[in-house]
């Protein structure tokens, strides 16, 4: 029996710093606190999801230094199965200042990511999954090896950006798009694609056409837009709470979403649990700590 989503994309280790405010250029700004975690785009949706109580794997790449081992350790706590390579050399980072406004700046050293080729990757265990979750690398090579990977796999694919939207124009992402049963993207991420001057709906419209079947589009406090390729779309309310740290919202509304479509649930039922899940991330720093588990979601519709 195989997994029901396996993750791949960058495995970072993250060190956040809440701020008083962003520092500009030249300036002096106090940290109230520190906190280190686990962390990396596609991991996080693969924890969240395995809180929820989906049957999850991933796929990667380690350093042989102490912050691989603690991601490792994380995995196996939170029960996601692992396909993951130890190489000789650094784990990837990432450094986030949050404000109080739970508004951040993010800095990322890859590491030994963008080692990763498609001759890791245990092509039996992602084909038994129902769905290929898939986040931003940064390198060109990367990109090329999810690429060609989104061309093997059996699975349906499931694609977040991320990064890779304001490092690459549009049809250098053409082909995992058309490859996507779901792209979920940020609207910053969406207008810096090369559609600067359309909204999200335009945006979403011109994915779909290329192959997308979904796509979904989060807007921060104004909540998600949804819409796939029959013509059904739907603008979907937040949840209100109160925001701590935006770091892994989207992370987390994937989560959501993805367990929706699991359940065999509608585009808006999906959206609204993406919201859901989100909304509890956002209450807590780091992209994990806030993630709910099943029995908490009292208003699950599950």
């Amino acid at each position: 029996m195989g997994k029901e989503v396996i993750g791949l994309g960058a495995l970072n280790y993250d060190v956040l710093y809440a701020v008083e405010r962003i520092a500009k250029g030249g300036e002096e700004v106090g940290i109230i606190d520190v906190k280190k975690a686990p962390g990396g785009s596609a991991a996080n949706t693969i924890v969240a999801l395995s809180r929820l109580g989906v049957d999850a794997g991933f796929v990667g790449i380690v350093g042989t230094d102490e912050e691989g081992e603690l991601i490792l350790e994380e995995f196996r706590k939170e029960g996601v199965e692992t396909r993951l390579r130890k190489e000789e050399g650094c784990t990837g980072a990432a450094i986030a200042f949050v404000d109080a406004r739970g508004e951040r700046a993010l800095y990322i050293l890859p590491g030994v990511n963008d080692r990763v080729c498609i001759e890791d990757i245990d092509m039996e265990f992602v084909d038994n999954a129902r769905f290929l979750h898939t986040s931003s690398f940064v390198s060109k090579e990367q990109l090329e090896m999810q690429c060609e990977l989104a061309k093997r796999i059996k699975s349906k694919l499931s694609f977040s950006p991320g990064m890779l939207c304001f490092k690459y124009e549009l049809e250098d992402l053409v082909e995992l798009i058309e490859r996507s049963e779901v792209v979920f993207l940020s609207i910053r991420e969406l207008k810096s694609l090369s559609i600067k001057r359309e909204d999200y709906e335009k945006g979403a419209e011109l994915l779909l056409n290329i192959g997308a079947k979904i796509v979904c589009v989060t807007l921060g406090e104004k909540g998600c837009y949804v819409a796939d390729s029959t013509g059904e779309s739907h603008l979907i309310d937040a949840y209100s709470t109160d925001v701590v740290d935006t770091t892994g919202a989207g992370d987390a509304f994937a989560a959501g979403f993805l367990f929706g479509l699991l359940h065999e649930k509608g585009i808006y039922e999906s959206g609204k649990t993406g919201n859901l899940v989100a909304s509890f991330c956002i209450r807590e720093y780091g992209c994990r700590k806030g993630l709910p588990y099943k029995e908490t979601l009292k208003t699950f519709p599950f």
